[in-house]
Formats: structure tokens, sequence, C-alpha cells
């Protein structure tokens, strides 16, 4: 195994700023004000030929009553339940504080190997500082300042030392992953609870929640796939914060990262102007996509609301609108399986590939049904399609004016590929070159 290591301490004490300092990546947002870290952030740090997974967790207050502060205690338990190496955070500039007491308390009770490192040690002047930690009870304390680097060689040295024996590591490269995308509280946190059936990342009834992306290994009922929370994308001139800015760039960095992304829609609001931002984020990536429209269980049904709800939002969504729409209840835990099982199918169309032969006997014969309009007086001829490879389905037709090829007729084009090649949820490039 590769190994875990947790870093965990009070609010404000430097953890994300260590965090992005070991992963060498700003994958975990920093921000002065405490409390900006809610869920557990995981990344890969490598040293001394050592790779290891590194997780960041929200600020721990003991007895809070308060919604997030309760919320980040879980996950920071979770957290700590999952990790082998801890790495208690603290802080030299303000000293052992109470809260650090009774977390340093609760530690000890933990069967697990703990490093105390003290943050901030900027200078040579808080060096002394760090000796006044001793009396928290923990075998050694490491200076270190997250912020330029000082120590975290020496941190690492001492991490990589109490890390599990490695075993043969495991290629995830090839695993599919799906993002959970959407405006927020649409229920993206709880689609990936419900699919985990534990408490895997936060949720709360406040819009906003979740703010940084949380990569999930989901292996179950024969599926093996990484699925990844992000925030609730908004409209910009709604984010009034710096954090809130950070969580929407994260959002979309988790678009660019996945193979397909689930779009979570509200059922009781139906498809709104910023789903169909979203949407266009994901399709210019060149992204699979399903619209999971979620909360049903809210919806008065009739016979046919479903199928009108579907054709609504395939209007909206048109000229690219051959899109699995499936409609989900993560409070009733209704075909949320189906929403994973129709991504994997659009995963697989993603790398589908057309034997040559077929591909010209299907759109040689449409385009003899159908041919390009001609023009000044210029007749269009398509001799041969073959497909290339790329990300995203691509196809390249051979004709004598390929600048004459208008939108119209490519979009005829993309239906017959539609029509008679199975590429539902599935973005399609078309080139043409002279021939």
């Amino acid at each position: 195994m590769a190994g875990i290591v947790a870093i965990v301490g009070r609010p404000n004490v430097g953890k994300s700023t260590l965090f992005n300092r070991l992963i060498e990546n700003q994958q975990a947002i920093v921000d002065n004000m405490s409390g900006v870290t809610r869920d557990r952030n995981y990344g890969q740090a490598r040293w001394n030929g050592r790779s290891f997974t590194v997780i960041d967790t929200g600020g721990y207050v003991p007895e809070s009553e308060d919604v997030f502060e309760k919320a980040i205690r879980e996950q920071v338990h979770i957290a700590m339940e999952e990790a082998d190496v801890l790495i208690f955070l603290v802080d030299a500039q303000s000293g052992p504080t109470p809260l650090d007491k009774e977390f340093a308390n609760m530690l000890r009770r933990q069967p697990k190997k703990i490093v105390l490192a003290v943050n901030k040690v900027d200078d040579s002047k808080h060096y002394h500082e760090m000796y006044d930690f001793y009396e928290l009870g923990m075998d050694e304390v490491l200076p270190v300042s997250a912020i330029n680097g000082g120590g975290t060689g020496e941190l690492l040295d001492r991490v990589v030392e109490l890390l599990p024996e490695e075993g043969e590591e495991e290629d995830t490269s090839g695993i599919p992953r799906f993002a959970i995308v959407g405006r927020p509280n649409v229920g993206k946190s709880s689609l990936v609870n419900a699919l985990l059936g534990q408490e895997a990342n936060i949720v709360t009834p406040i819009a906003g929640t979740t703010r940084d992306s949380v990569h999930t290994r989901y292996k179950a009922f024969g599926m093996d796939l990484f699925l990844i929370d992000t925030a609730g994308l908004r409209k910009k001139a709604k984010i009034k914060e710096n954090v809130e800015f950070y969580s929407t760039l994260r959002a979309v960095r988790a678009i660019e990262d996945c193979h397909v992304a689930l779009l979570l829609i509200d059922a009781s609001q139906g498809l709104e102007a910023q789903d169909l931002t979203i949407f266009s984020q994901i399709i210019k990536n060149k992204k699979g996509v399903v619209l999971v429209v979620n909360k049903w269980d809210l919806i008065e049904k009739e016979t046919y609301t479903a199928r009108d709800m579907a054709q609504q939002i395939r209007e909206k969504i048109a000229p690219f609108n051959d899109v699995p729409i499936v409609f989900t209840s993560t409070v009733e835990k209704q075909r949320l399986l189906k929403a994973l099982e129709i991504a994997l199918k659009v995963y697989e169309n993603k790398s589908r590939k057309i034997p040559t032969n077929e591909l010209n006997d299907i759109m040689l014969a449409a385009i003899a049904r159908h041919h390009p309009p001609s023009v000044r007086g210029r007749i269009v001829r398509i001799k041969y399609v073959t497909q290339i490879p790329a990300s995203v389905p691509t196809f390249l037709f051979f004709t004598n004016h390929p600048q004459h090829i208008r939108e119209s007729y490519k979009r005829y084009l993309e239906n017959q590929l539609r029509e008679n090649f199975y590429f539902s949820g599935v973005p399609l490039n078309l080139f043409f070159r002279k021939k």
C-alpha cells in the first residue's frame, strides 16, 4: 500500500498551506478566514522515491454546535480513521492553546503514529517558541514553515519512516473519473453519500457547502470508478468572496479532469440558465455528459411528467440534445445506480471506434440521399470518411470543397452518425479536408 497521511489540528494553523506545500500543487483553498477547508481534500505527495496520499482536513473544534463545525468534526474523525500517519499541526506564534491541548488529549487515545509539527517557524526568532509544545505530550516536535517550506524536508523524512511498508502500487490511470457538477444545493454531496453509504462529504441544507473537489474511489456492484464531488458552480455576479471564486475554478478544473460529468438539475426548478452555462462548459471541454434530474421525489407526477420534462430539457440544450437523462432521488435512493450505469455507457461511447468500411457504407448512403448544397454553381462532393484517434469520437470527411460545407449540413452529418451509431452523451468532432 502507498500509505495515507492526514494533516489535523484546530482552525487556522496553516493545514491547507502545508498540504499544498507537501503535494507541490495549489489544490486546497487557502484563506486567512478560519473554516475554509470543510471536506477532506486528497492529494499525492512524493518524497525520497515514496508516493503517498495526503489528506487536508478542516479545523477541529470540539463540542461546537455550529452546523459546519459539527460536520467538520465528523470529517476529521473519518480522515483520522483512514490515515496511517497523522501530522498534528500547531501554530508557533500563538503558542499551545486550550484547543490544542484538548485535541492532543484526543489524539493520544488514537492507535496512530503522530508527528507534532509546529508551523509558522518562519525565522530564527520563532524557533525557541516550538519548545513550549512539548507540554502537549508528544514524543517529538518538528518545526516547519508551510509558507516558505522551511523544515518540510525533515518532516517528510519522518513521515516516510513511519509509513507502512510499500506494496505494489495500483495503476488507477485507466479507471473512469466521473465529476458530479451542478448549481449549489442540488444534491451533489448527497448523491455521493447515498452511493457510498457513509457520510463521505459534508451535507447541509446551506447552499455552497462543498468548496474543494473530493475524489472518492467507488467499487461496488461490479463498478470501479472515481467520483469527484465538486463545489456548486455559481453565477459570477454571486461570487463575492475569494473563497467562492476559487471554488468555482476548482469545479471547472474537475470538469477538465473528468471523463464524464454528471450534471445535477433540481427537478423542482427545472433547467435554468446556470445549468446551461455548466452544460456548455462540459461540451467545451469535450467531456461525456449525463443529465441527472434530482429531487424527483418532490414532483407531483402524472403519466407523462418525466417524458415532458425530458423533452423540455432537450429543447433547451439543442443542438446537442443526444444526451441521456435520468430522474433520481437521493432521499429515496431512486435510480442512483442507474445514473452510474448510464455514465459508464457514455464513458464507453467516448472511446467507440467504428470500422472504416461500416462507417463509409452508412455515411456515403446518407450523403447520397441528401447531397451537400452547391455553392455559386460549384458542386460539393464528399468521397470518403474515416475516424481518427482523439479524446472524443472524431471524423474526417474528404471533399473537393471543404470550405463550402455549411453548418446546417455539418449538423445533418452529425445527426446521421448519432442515428446509426451509439454516441449518446458524447460530443463529436467533424473535420473536412480537401481530397
